[in-house]
């Protein structure tokens, strides 16, 4: 069999496992899961996400990520935002640490031209280079980047333990990450969820949350995901009612175990 070929089916196996794995952990409570196409690629998805209130509370959101981020131990260096999207963390990064040269990729044509106007308004982007790029198979070399984030695109991906691989192989060693996502609720609790963490939106918006959270994963699963990875010091938590995710902080400085 070509390598090509194996690695392919090695992958296709693995997701499948995957999913095997989530329909039989499925209890009476819980939401099964249904999954999100990988890309948000249309025009109508970008408006959505500039609309009035929606994009207040995003930018709250953002903020809070961008404060994680900056907690993590890395005061300068080369960053990747995975699945930028419009670019608003990378934007907010580079207005409040200007030793960051931030890369940011996805793989919407649509969002990264309205990352590139919103970077150009704001005078930040010669420190932000925006790249097509798909988060499977992200192109940089290993060992690049002083911090790799990644924002609410994990319930997108088709094979989420390659994504937390990827980000892992082109962050350095000593580097930090950090994961958020949405955290998909039990049964009991779905649509008091949706109700409350959803008021904020309305329309097209509105419509996009309520699948990404169905498509979201749970604690437990996100737990699974990154055993599976098997990417060292990363730990998952909570952040706040309706986000979960992972970070690891930056040991630059300390001998890293061979």
């Amino acid at each position: 069999m070509k390598p090509g070929v194996l690695k392919s089916a090695i992958r296709n196996n693995r997701v499948l496992k995957a999913e095997l794995q989530t329909k039989a952990n499925v209890g009476i409570l819980d939401l099964r899961r249904v999954p999100e196409p990988e890309a948000m690629a249309g025009e109508e998805d970008v408006e959505a996400y500039a609309s009035g209130i929606a994009l207040r509370h995003l930018e709250a959101l953002d903020e809070e990520f961008v404060d994680r981020a900056l907690s993590l131990g890395v005061d300068s260096g080369l960053v990747l935002d995975v699945g930028t999207g419009p670019g608003q963390i990378p934007i907010k990064l580079a207005l409040r640490n200007p030793s960051f040269i931030i890369h940011a990729i996805d793989i919407s044509d649509a969002m990264l031209r309205k990352a590139a106007l919103d970077a150009g308004q704001w005078g930040v982007d010669m420190r932000i280079l925006l790249n097509r790029g798909d988060a499977k198979d992200i192109p940089y070399e290993p060992a690049t980047f002083d911090l790799v984030l990644c924002n609410s695109v994990l319930h997108h991906a088709s094979d989420p333990v390659r994504l937390i691989r990827e980000m892992a192989r082109v962050c350095k060693p000593s580097g930090a990450l950090l994961l958020r996502d949405l955290r998909r609720p039990n049964r009991l609790i779905c649509r008091f969820h949706l109700r409350r963490h959803g008021k904020f939106y309305e329309g097209k918006m509105k419509e996009l949350f309520e699948a990404s959270v169905r498509s979201a994963y749970t604690l437990r699963e996100l737990r699974e995901l990154v055993c599976d990875s098997q990417v060292p010091r990363l730990k998952t938590v909570c952040m706040g009612a309706a986000h979960i995710g992972f970070q690891r902080r930056s040991n630059c400085g300390l001998r890293i175990a061979d």
